[in-house]
Order: structure tokens, then sequence, then C-alpha cells
């Protein structure tokens, strides 16, 4: 397979806008609680694109047929993992997190050997490992000893489920039932196929934060940085980068946008020394060589 630029970028920008969204999760953390920032967020996102949507209302009829699979993968990729990862940021530390990332191509194969019957080649087993290579070294900081010093929490849990229900999110994009192919698919834009996944998603993680509130009520103490954060949020990490890793998934596969996403730690650590004002270190350019080798590999074709 030979990666276009508009591939690229669509493989690229999500790393790019979760890697902000990891900073900003991790710096709201004691103004708002986890499953209501997940709730707002998916809430807003939905309000900002429905001007661009909603001609999808117009036939509810074409939503209601498949609302399985909109319900599933808005209940997986909206209403559950980003509500899982806010809780990982909130009681794990950033090491940890960006740690777990790191395993999202094992994830990624693992289910689809399980649940959807792929086997993964060679060259995506060596492609993944040199992908992981390289997150390791971000980690790390270059000191391989570091590694030994980390320890996990119960915390961690969360991510690691978290990397399970997006795995399960991705493929299912991948492999739509007969409904959503060829044909059978309605004459969506991306925007109104994004909606129909929003209506059930959004639904569940407003929900999901309503039992919170009753449950373990936590006050949200609002500021103009809050309001900002949750419009970036709904715009950057949820709107853009889910209309782009859609796109990447179904051109170029859940393996290939797996090892991708692996560029999120980098960018988080470049945008983390970007706000402290440090320059980038070499290990940051070694590790985005080390990831980009482990998707040339993946891509490679045996002879």
């Amino acid at each position: 397979m030979r990666i276009s630029p508009r591939l690229a970028a669509n493989l690229t920008l999500p790393a790019l806008l979760w890697a902000g969204n990891a900073v900003v999760g991790r710096l709201l953390r004691d103004q708002i609680s986890p499953v209501t920032l997940n709730g707002l967020r998916w809430s807003l996102a939905l309000l900002l694109l429905a001007p661009l949507a909603w001609r999808v209302l117009r036939h509810p009829g074409e939503v209601l047929a498949r609302w399985r699979y909109f319900g599933l993968v808005g209940f997986l990729g909206m209403g559950c993992y980003n509500a899982l990862q806010y809780q990982a940021l909130h009681t794990s530390s950033p090491l940890n997190v960006t740690l777990m990332v790191a395993s999202m191509p094992v994830w990624m194969m693992a289910v689809g050997a399980l649940f959807f019957g792929v086997r993964p080649q060679r060259r995506e087993v060596l492609g993944a490992a040199l992908s992981t290579a390289g997150v390791l070294l971000v980690i790390a900081r270059g000191d391989w000893r570091v590694l030994a010093e980390l320890h996990f929490v119960p915390g961690d849990g969360y991510m690691v489920i978290a990397l399970f229900v997006w795995a399960l999110y991705s493929w299912f994009l991948a492999r739509p039932p007969a409904s959503m192919q060829g044909a059978q698919r309605p004459v969506w834009t991306w925007a109104e196929a994004l909606m129909a996944q929003l209506m059930f998603g959004a639904s569940f993680a407003l929900g999901m934060a309503g039992i919170e509130q009753v449950a373990a009520p936590a006050a949200i103490h609002w500021s103009p940085g809050l309001v900002a954060a949750l419009v970036f949020v709904a715009v950057g990490p949820s709107l853009i980068a889910y209309r782009c890793w859609s796109a990447g998934v179904v051109e170029g596969g859940p393996a290939l946008a797996a090892l991708a996403s692996n560029l999120t730690p980098v960018f988080a650590a470049v945008l983390s020394a970007a706000l402290l004002g440090l320059a980038p270190e070499w290990f940051h350019g070694v590790a985005f060589a080390l990831i980009v080798a482990g998707i040339g590999v993946s891509l490679k074709r045996p002879a």
C-alpha cells in the first residue's frame, strides 16, 4: 500500500489533536470530573456538527434502521473510550497512560485476530515492535533504566479497558455491517455519517455524566479557561480527529492506524516541552524515526 498525502494527514492529525487532548485532560482534572467532561465534550460536539449534518435528521428511518450499529460504535468510541481515558488521566500518571497507549498496535492485532479473523502478518508485527520501541524511547527519555522504575497503580486498569474498547471501535469502522456498505449505505457526507454516531454516542456520554452527578456529585469550577478547553476538545480531538480517524481506518486499515496513533506520545512530549519553553531532545527525533520506520515496514509488500 502506498501512503497518499491524504492518508498521511488522516492518520497523523488525530495523533496530534489527541496529544493536545491528553494535556488538556490532565490540566482540567481539578476543575471537572472525567465523566462529566466527556458528556459535555460530546454534547457540544453534537451541537457544533448539527449545522453541517442536519439533513440526516430529515430521514430518521435511515438511522433507526441501523440503530444497533450506530448505538454500538457510539457507545464504544464516544460513550466509553473517552470517559475511561479521562478517568485514567485523573487517577494515573501521564507517564503510565502514555505507556498504555504504546500497546495500541498489539491490541489492534489481537482484536482483529480474535473477533474479525484477521491474522497479523510478520511485517505488521515487526512494524508494531519498531513503533513501540520509539514510544518507549520517549517515555524513558533516552535512558532505558527509567522504565525499570515505573510503578503501576489500579487506575492504570482504566486505560487498559479503554484501549480494548478503542480497538473494537476501530475494527467496527473498518468492518461495518452490510447495511453500511456499497449501495446499501445511505448517501451521506462525512458530517452526516459522524452525526449518526454522535446522536447515540453523545446520549450515552451525557447519560453517564448525569448518573455520575447523581451518584457522586462533583462541582464544576467554571472559568474562561474551562470554556475554551471544552470548545477545543469538542472541535479538535472530537470532530476533526474522529472524522480523520474514520477515513484513515477505512482506507489504511486498523493495524496501520494503530501504528500511526503511536505518534501521540511523541507529539505530547513535544507539546509539553513547548509549553515549558524547552526544546525537544535527541530522543524525540529518534523515536519519530522509529515510528515512521515501523509504519514503512508494515506497509512493505513481501517480495
